[in-house]
């Protein structure tokens, strides 16, 4: 065995498992998250005082009520998705359907880059640059996540701070909702899945190559050397 293979110690190899372990949960947890917000309705929530009896939710492509004292709930789907809408929800609509689409394709990507999975297992660079190239896809879809969130958020806010500085009665006022909370949270996931993919892996770059050779070492040379050593011997 070469020297420069034996100085790689079984918990190093493990920790690669881990690595892409924490990566695949996060890139799971992430890529939900941005597919939950996208599609849920309460991305602006009412902020009246407690003397309210209904709960309004406004989302990207309905608006809900539910009454607090009897739970029902009753949704009005806007008019149509080419319909004249306010900005911010079109391009919150673009930027987070753009992001569901790239976490989604990352993830799918990642999956086939885990050592876990038999595909190019003889063929570890292939496999590592694939897990980079899946990092590199959920930083892009992280991008517009949280760009489309907390425009949203801060566009919320910015609209309630104008009509109060206008001295306008507010009446129904609204903050963001936990669909927004989702979005920044997915988006936050793809940034660290990304980190973890790209920063974290390429320390180990040199493990998984090093170990493959070590066990081809072992046992393919090997067994190569006794089958030359016995023809020679005859």
């Amino acid at each position: 065995m070469s020297p420069a293979c034996s100085k790689w110690s079984p918990p190093e190899l493990r920790m690669i498992v881990v690595l892409q372990f924490m990566a695949f949960c996060l890139a799971l947890v992430s890529t939900l998250f941005l597919i939950v917000a996208t599609w849920t309705d309460c991305w602006m929530v009412n902020a009246d005082d407690d003397w309210e009896v209904s709960q309004k939710c406004r989302g990207l492509w309905w608006e809900c009520v539910t009454n607090t004292q009897d739970g029902i709930r009753t949704c009005d789907q806007y008019e149509t998705i080419l319909a004249e809408h306010p900005l911010k929800i079109v391009l919150t609509r673009a930027l987070m359907i753009t992001a569901d689409i790239l976490a989604s394709f990352a993830f799918i990507i990642l999956v086939l880059g885990l050592d876990v999975i038999k595909l190019l297992k003889e063929e570890p660079h292939i496999k590592l640059r694939i897990c980079y190239f899946a990092g590199f896809i959920f930083g892009l879809g992280g991008i517009p996540g949280m760009i489309g969130s907390v425009w949203y958020a801060v566009d919320v806010y910015v609209e309630r701070a104008t009509l109060v500085l206008k001295n306008v009665h507010l009446g129904m006022h609204y903050e963001f909702g936990w669909s927004c909370w989702l979005g920044m949270a997915g988006s936050t996931g793809c940034f660290l899945s990304s980190i973890v993919l790209t920063c974290c892996l390429y320390i180990f770059r040199d493990v998984r190559s090093a170990h493959y050779k070590r066990s081809i070492y072992q046992y393919g040379r090997t067994a190569a050397g006794k089958k030359y050593a016995v023809d020679s011997r005859v």
